[in-house]
């Protein structure tokens, strides 16, 4: 009789940076080629996120041979679900193109703006979804530095999902229907929250301000 796992192998699961929005915020650019110590920050996130998954890829909109060069596969959002007045679908569409390149059972996807978040944010959040028998996990931070318990109200961290594959058509159809919060998809879903007690590992940087910010983060240690 087999022995029944209790975790997510980790060649089980495909990384996924997701690097194809607007970059609004930072006016315009492409926010994961902006340069932190000297690199860019999708490449921080790949290098982070390599040792924690079997693959790593990353979803870029433009930019593609930028993106290339920095070593990894790169996947664009799917034909059909980009809308005339919206270039960019939003995380989601990210999410439908990195689950139908994806040739693992689970795809784990992390924010390019995101670059220090925990080094055992994929073995956090398999355990999860073994344990509570859910196809989304996302990841969650306390509120206002409160610690984390079952108590306590949590932040959710809707860009970094743990999803099994098997949900590739349902995402797809919901962005095809014009859908963009990730919480109302997932809820479709058998899911659970994988709560993180330190929220500066997910400081994202949405500004120029945010980038600067997340330089002396990183200079702190």
């Amino acid at each position: 009789m087999s022995q029944i796992p209790v975790t997510i192998p980790r060649d089980h699961i495909t990384g996924l940076v997701l690097a194809g929005g607007r970059g609004s915020r930072m006016g315009g650019v492409d926010k994961g080629l902006q340069l932190l110590a000297d690199k860019p920050m999708a490449q921080w996130c790949a290098e982070r996120l390599a040792p924690q998954v079997g693959m790593v890829a990353i979803n870029a909109n433009r930019n593609m041979a930028a993106y290339t060069a920095l070593g990894w596969p790169v996947v664009a959002d799917l034909p059909g679900l980009t809308a005339a007045d919206d270039a960019f679908p939003g995380p989601l569409a990210g999410f439908a193109a990195g689950l139908a390149a994806c040739t693992t059972p689970w795809l784990l996807t992390v924010a390019c703006d995101t670059p220090l978040f925990p080094v055992d944010l994929a073995a956090t959040m398999a355990q999860v979804a073994t344990a509570q028998n859910a196809l989304v996990v996302m990841a969650s931070t306390p509120i206002d530095g409160a610690e984390t318990s079952s108590h306590t109200r949590a932040l959710p961290q809707p860009a970094f999902c743990l999803i099994h594959t098997s949900l590739a058509a349902s995402v797809h159809d919901f962005v095809a229907g014009g859908g963009r919060k990730i919480r109302q998809w997932t809820q479709q879903h058998p899911h659970a929250f994988s709560p993180f007690g330190d929220a500066s590992a997910f400081y994202n940087a949405n500004t120029p301000q945010d980038l600067v910010h997340l330089h002396s983060l990183m200079a702190a240690g």
